[in-house]
């Protein structure tokens, strides 16, 4: 039986929001759907594909192998269809169609921030946005699946254009009871027998760590993987270890005084934060007006923000 008279978009649709969120619950809860219903419309996908898309391991919802395969494809379609009704939208005006943006865990302090303002001149647009890892983010791209990227480092493994739109400096942090609190331009190596506590592999803020620790010459005594800014956050304040976290993730702690910033030498590390987009994409009016408001105002915003967090001397 042919593919393409027995696949309906709709189940691609759904396929597609189940993989992303691992759970057929959440997938049913964002498509407005039963999980029955769900449930129904994916089986009928594996029947007409011929092959499980889906295995539970350790209770765990994950893909089989013919799941990932059709995941890039149906990623593309319906990242082709939505240009298609972004390019008829476009016909009416800027305040009407969608945008689909990807953001990092990180930018998730700030964005939706931004995203508001942007929105109460623009009511009429509709907007989704997918969380992930660089990792996660890069695949969205080269699938077509989302419009615009926010991220830190630019992707040179894709033929993307990327805009810098705001310094995005990272800072090393500790609980306020870290013997070295109140100690100031000290080296990285007086961590030595710290615990750094750090991101996942395929992340951004990890891949600043280990930079820095390879420039530094620098071993850590251990190190601990957490999934979450959040959960750094909390380890760290527990007298876990030391963190390497983006700034823009530590606003209410550091007004709370919960967690301090040490003044290691080097630090903060400067980067800063990109709006990327694939050079083939094709951005809808409603895109572009949202690309030139972070263009325009993300810098502004983040230096209003975190105003008075730094230097090193006002946290300890």
């Amino acid at each position: 039986m042919s593919l393409l008279r027995s696949l309906t978009l709709r189940q691609m649709q759904i396929f597609v929001t189940a993989a992303r969120h691992g759970s057929f619950v959440r997938a049913a809860e964002e498509l407005c759907l039963s999980q029955p219903a769900v449930s129904m419309q994916l089986k009928q996908l594996e029947s007409v594909v011929g092959f499980p898309l889906f295995e539970r391991v350790n209770r765990q919802l994950t893909l089989t192998e013919a799941g990932d395969r059709l995941l890039h494809h149906a990623s593309r379609i319906l990242g082709e269809v939505k240009d298609a009704e972004d390019g008829l939208q476009a016909l009416k005006g800027l305040d009407r169609g969608s945008i689909s943006i990807g953001i990092i865990s990180t930018s998730k302090y700030f964005l939706p921030k931004l995203l508001a303002q942007f929105l109460k001149h623009h009511q009429g647009i509709d907007v989704r946005i997918s969380e992930g890892n660089r990792e996660t983010l890069l695949g969205l791209l080269r699938d077509n699946a989302i419009d615009l990227a926010l991220m830190g480092r630019p992707p040179r493994e894709l033929d993307a254009i990327s805009e810098p739109i705001a310094p995005h400096p990272y800072v090393i942090v500790a609980s306020t009871g870290h013997p070295l609190c109140d100690y100031k331009r000290f080296d990285l190596q007086e961590l030595r027998h710290d615990t750094f506590l750090l991101r996942e592999p395929g992340s951004g803020t990890r891949a600043v760590a280990e930079r820095m620790f390879s420039n530094h010459l620098f071993t850590p005594a251990k190190v601990t993987t957490l999934g979450s800014n959040e959960t750094i956050k909390q380890a760290v304040m527990a007298g876990m270890g030391v963190g390497v976290l983006s700034l823009h993730t530590l606003s209410l702690e550091l007004r709370a005084r919960e967690i301090a910033l040490l003044d290691v030498v080097g630090t903060p590390i400067d980067r800063a934060w990109h709006i990327v987009h694939m050079t083939s994409k094709w951005l809808s009016p409603a895109s572009q007006a949202y690309r030139r408001f972070l263009l325009e105002n993300t810098a502004a915003y983040l230096e209003r923000e975190y105003t008075g967090l730094m230097p090193f001397r006002t946290q300890c």
